[in-house]
């Protein structure tokens, strides 16, 4: 595989690295959003919701647009919210997994 596109998924894997990372692009996923509706949302103060965008902006996954005095957010490919989907059908796969040895386990004791 190509050394730079190695590079480019190492580095795009590792701006989703961080839960609260996460949780703003699932809450992007479902529309734009300014730094306010993300803090309230996420329950978070408002500078630690902006250096994770931060992040996000510096590796190209979200992009601001200024609205006046306000900057709104949004993924930069739509394909993101594909990407978070299929994560949590790989989450799911790995809990039924999980499930399936719980009762294994225990039909054995």
């Amino acid at each position: 595989m190509n050394q730079s596109i190695q590079q480019f998924k190492t580095d795009f894997f590792k701006a989703l690295a961080h839960p609260m990372r996460i949780q703003i692009l699932e809450l992007l996923s479902e529309g734009a959003k300014n730094v306010n509706e993300l803090q309230s949302i996420l329950g978070s103060e408002g500078s630690a919701v902006s250096q994770q965008l931060a992040v996000l902006r510096s590796k190209n996954v979200v992009q601001g647009m200024k609205e006046g005095t306000t900057v709104i957010y949004s993924l930069r490919d739509p394909l993101i919210k594909d990407l978070l989907e299929v994560a949590k059908q790989i989450f799911d796969n790995h809990l039924v997994n999980a499930i399936s040895m719980l009762e294994d386990i225990r039909k054995e004791t």
